[in-house]
């Protein structure tokens, strides 16, 4: 397995955090969930360092050069990650949990109540 992970500083980009969040919200999720070989993929932030980005969690033989939709976080954040990096996957667990998304992060939480 492989995971990526793409990290943008918004200090000389028009997007925040929550107008970022809003892009998850109505546009951004849905086209990835039909990707073939992406076993999973999150969207991170930190409001501390004013950072936001995603990691993607690959099965081994995914095709990296296989249609993928369009990076709409770089078009609307201005210019390409800051930090963009591939690796391997040395383990991976899961805990107990329900077996199923309870929580689908802060992006679907009523607008106003963030961390």
């Amino acid at each position: 397995m492989k995971a990526t992970i793409s990290w943008w500083d918004l200090t000389g980009s028009g997007q925040t955090i929550d107008s970022l969040r809003v892009y998850l919200r109505d546009e951004g999720v849905e086209p990835w969930t039909e990707i073939h070989g992406m076993r999973l993929k999150f969207w991170i932030s930190d409001r501390a360092t004013n950072r936001w980005g995603a990691v993607m969690l690959w099965d081994a033989d995914a095709d990296p050069r296989a249609p993928m939709p369009p990076n709409r976080a770089t078009e609307l954040i201005g210019y390409p990650p800051t930090v963009r990096m591939m690796s391997d996957v040395e383990a991976i667990v899961e805990g107990v949990h329900s077996g199923r998304l309870v929580e689908r992060g802060l992006a679907f939480e009523p607008i106003g109540k963030s961390s």
